[in-house]
Formats: C-alpha cells, structure tokens, sequence
C-alpha cells in the first residue's frame, strides 16, 4: 500500500517529492487495470493545474489527489449517481459544500468514482458501468463493497489519498472494511449534504475514506470545519463494551478469528472489553417492519423519475425504492417516533463505556459471480446485501458515529473492526482509532 497522506505531505514539506509527481503516480493507477470501473471520471488536466498551483503547497491536501463519489455536485458536471437515466442531466451549478471544501483545502480533483447506483446497495455492483473489483484479491475478482465502491478502490489502489463518500446504512464503513482501509461515519449533523443526491435524508452523512486514521482526522476536520480535540489517553484507561445481540451472530471463520485476536491484542494492551446483551438492536426489525427511512425517503425523490425513466434503473435498486411506495404518513410519524425511543435506549445501556467494539460485517467480501446481475442470483444477491449492512446500520439508525479500521493480518481477506458510539463522541471515537490502530499495526 502506498504511504498515506501525512506522510506524503512529510515528504512533499522536506522537498523529497512534488505535488504534481505524486498527482501523476496516482493517475497512472487511476487509468491502470487496477481501477477499472473504479471512475466514472478522470479530470486529469484540472487535477494537474490544481497540483502545480503553488497557492495549494501550505494548505492541509497540498495539491494531492481525492477522489470524488459520483453523488456530489461539480461545477459544471451533471450529477449522475452511478445511474444511466441522469447520464444527461443539467450540469451543476456549483460546488457542493463537501466538495468546496476539499477544494479550498488544496485538493487535487481526480475524478468521479462508481458507485452503486442511487447509492442502494451495500454490495458495490453496478449493471450499468461496471463493477471495480476488489483490490485485495488478485486471483478471484470480489466485491468492493457499497455504495461507495469507486471512492473505496481508489484509496485502497493509492490512485487517491482521500475518497469523499457517503454513509446512509455503512456505504463508507462497508466498503473500508472490504478493501483494507479505514472509513469513517460522523455523526450526520456535522457535515453538510446540501448538493448531494440523496438516499435517505434522515440517515445520510457525508464523510470519508483514507489509508490511515490521522488522514481521517485531517479529512473530517476539512469536511466538518471543525478541529478535532486530542488526547493522549493510553488503551488501560478505556473500557469497551462488545455488543452481543446481532453483530456477532454468523461470523465467517476470518472475520471471527480477526475479531477476535483484535480483541486480544486490545486487551493485552490494557483496555477493558465487557460483553453485553444489548437486546436493543434486535428490536431494530420491528421498528422498521413498515420499509424503514431509506425506502420511504428515497421514493419521495425518485417518484416522479420511477414514472418516466424507471425501465433504466437497476431492477434490483428500483425493487428496493418502491417499497417506499407502501408506507402510509402515520407509519413514517410512528418510525420518527420509534427511533427516537430507541436511540434513548441504546444510550443509556452504553452510558460507563468509552465504545462499542464490532466486526464492521460479519462476512468478508464475496465473489462478484456469485452476486452478479441475473434473477437467477438475486436471492444470494439480497442475502448479501443484508448481511453487509447488518452491523453499521445499526449506527445510523442510532445517529451515532463509527470508524472501520482494518484488523487482518497479511494472508488473509481484509476484516474491519468497528469502534462506535453515540451522537456527538466523534473526537473519542477518532482517539480510540488512533491508539487501536497503533496496537494492532505493533502486533501484525
């Protein structure tokens, strides 16, 4: 894996590297095999003047390259979501929020990256471009994880130092997870999504991948236009509660054995690890009986397009739209109403605990034929789908924040270890990441 971006930025400051070689390197791998189907779109001449601009030498990205999800608004670019039926549509106007900002703080714009379309899917696949394949595995080509998919493979391949994506259900943490790198969840609040093409305005959070935590530090810090408090707080001072319920039903054999050895060098690293019931999260399939957020807000957006383009979509994405198309107005008023009950819940069961330890998904990433576009798979497809999303939709339902780093060691499939918690504790969370990262990186 190439060098992350602190450190490149440590070599850019010392003179050992330019902005503009290193723009270069990551545009050959971002036209190489490696990223196939990862971009959508390569702005290599812009992203070459905004490397060789000098005013971006002392700013925090320093002309280096980041990536771009294919939901975001770019000044005069259309804005097409992984999808064909707004390949056509009106360029946008201006900037989103995330993207300006990124902007302001020296990126170098290197393109559009895939992603699965409307952003639905947990999966990564897209029947209309594409789907890039998972870096990690160089024999057997696997799912990169969803939707967030190009932005992950971009990372992972070192075509960029960041990938701005999305969470609604784990899309940034998913995808992190799958492909060896770290993604973080904010908590919703506190970055813009004005300008993103939404799925679900009640779940959706604008956020980022990276090679390391201290460059999710630096990219959420540009993103949320915050600074992040810091704290030398070791492992022996912290308590972790590892949920029961749910998250660690069905693990695959790597996924459990890297949990749990992650779970091991935490401790001999001092930390304390309770395991709890946390019968809460079960309680999730009833609250969202009726569809849940992201069916019903999404239909809200797309129904208009569903009646005149929707042959053109995914049939697997459309399926899932729909659904929105049942829910009444008092089973949305009751779902506000039941999460809100819920969130209260899951926060004083966790009160005493400094996070929440999980395997981001309990699998790791499946053949892309075994899920491939075809009725035939849609089954296997679907049962995919939900276990990916299992466990970080939990933290969006709880309006909460989440981090996947990579706990697998060489020789085995990428595994993620989720630290999370509730609203609003995204500094503990990116302290805890940083000392966790650390531990593990001492034991591999």
């Amino acid at each position: 894996m190439r060098p992350d971006l602190a450190a490149t930025r440590e070599s850019l400051l010392a003179g050992q590297t330019r902005a503009i070689d290193e723009l270069e390197a990551c545009l050959a791998i971002a036209q190489s095999p490696a990223c196939q189907h990862a971009f959508l779109r390569i702005d290599a001449q812009d992203a070459r003047r905004q490397a060789a601009d000098p005013g971006n030498a002392a700013k925090p990205l320093a002309g280096l390259a980041v990536s771009i999800k294919d939901l975001y608004d770019i000044a005069e670019q259309p804005t097409p979501a992984g999808s064909k039926v707004l390949a056509d549509a009106p360029p946008a106007t201006h900037d989103s929020p995330a993207v300006a900002r990124l902007r302001a703080a020296g990126a170098a714009l290197i393109g559009r990256t895939n992603m699965s379309e409307f952003a639905f899917s947990g999966v990564g696949l897209n029947p209309h471009y594409g789907t890039p394949a998972n870096p990690a595995d160089a024999k057997t080509p696997r799912i990169p994880g969803g939707s967030s998919s190009g932005a992950a493979v971009s990372v992972a391949t070192g075509a960029a130092f960041i990938g701005l994506g999305s969470d609604t259900g784990g899309s940034i943490r998913i995808p992190a997870a799958l492909c060896g790198i770290v993604g973080f969840k904010n908590t919703a609040r506190l970055t813009p999504t004005e300008g993103a093409l939404p799925l679900s305005t009640t779940l959706d959070t604008v956020s980022a991948m990276t090679r390391s935590v201290r460059d999710t530090i630096l990219a959420h810090e540009i993103l949320a236009q915050r600074k992040v408090a810091r704290n030398d707080k070791p492992l022996s001072a912290m308590r972790f509660a590892v949920a029961r319920a749910s998250m660690l039903d069905g693990l695959d054999a790597t996924v459990a054995t890297a949990f749990e050895r992650a779970l091991k060098t935490l401790r001999a690293g001092g930390a304390q690890i309770e395991e709890i019931p946390l019968e809460a999260i079960r309680d999730l399939g009833a609250i969202q009986s009726t569809g849940g957020f992201s069916a019903a807000e999404s239909y809200a957006w797309h129904r208009a397009l569903l009646a005149s383009s929707g042959a053109g979509y995914d049939p697997r994405v459309r399926m899932r739209i729909e659904k929105g198309a049942a829910m009444k107005a008092y089973e949305y008023i009751d779902l506000i109403r039941a999460r809100h009950d819920w969130i209260v819940r899951v926060h004083a069961a966790l009160a005493g605990f400094d996070a929440v330890l999980s395997p981001t998904t309990p699998i790791v990433a499946a053949p892309i034929a075994q899920v491939a576009p075809g009725a035939e798979r849609d089954e296997e497809f679907f049962r995919v789908n939900a276990l990916l999303l299992r466990n970080c939709s939990v933290v969006n339902m709880l309006d909460g924040c989440a981090i996947s780093i990579p706990c697998h060691v060489a020789g085995e499939l990428p595994v993620g270890l989720m630290i999370w918690q509730c609203a609003m504790q995204d500094d503990a969370v990116l302290n805890i990441a940083l000392r966790a990262e650390q531990a593990l990186a001492a034991a591999a």
